[in-house]
């Protein structure tokens, strides 16, 4: 209920509106320190979202390098089983070829042919008659054991 004043009085107006204004002032300020901690929070918010894209990414990195090294190394394993293969192919083939090369009758073949040798006839045997007396002599000599005691050996330098 407002109360009637005969009397025209500007300051009660005038103070009536400066309190609405501080009021208004205050609301505002209110509003604006919200809405600056609201910002400061989506700031937050976006920073640490940004970190995790960026250790996301990194991660994926590491391990895109990581099968990258594994497939390399594998080809690796794959190149030495090849070779591995192809050596021990090529080993058997050798064995084959020496077994087959040392037949009897390759033998003969290569020593008659590049050695010059001929098969050994009746006539080249020369047969020869040993005695048959034993040659090895017996050792006569006694191996002397000494019965003297230590201390005797000792005595016996000292003399």
């Amino acid at each position: 209920m407002p109360r009637y004043q005969y009397e025209t009085s500007p300051r009660k107006q005038e103070q009536q509106y400066k309190n609405a204004k501080e009021k208004e002032f205050k609301v505002i300020e209110k509003k604006q320190q919200i809405n600056q901690e609201k910002l400061k929070l989506e700031k937050a918010k976006r920073r640490k979202q940004v970190a995790l894209v960026i250790l996301a990414f990194a991660a994926l990195l590491v391990i895109s390098y990581r099968n990258s090294v594994i497939n390399e190394e594998f080809k690796e394993i794959q190149k030495q089983k090849s070779q591995l293969a192809t050596i021990e192919k090529e080993n058997k083939q050798l064995e084959i070829s020496i077994e087959s090369s040392l037949n009897l009758n390759n033998v003969e073949k290569i020593a008659s042919e590049q050695l010059g040798m001929k098969k050994q006839t009746g006539a080249q045997t020369v047969y020869i008659e040993l005695p048959k007396e034993d040659y090895v002599e017996t050792s006569a000599e006694e191996i002397e054991k000494s019965s003297q005691s230590l201390i005797e050996k000792i005595m016996n330098i000292f003399k």
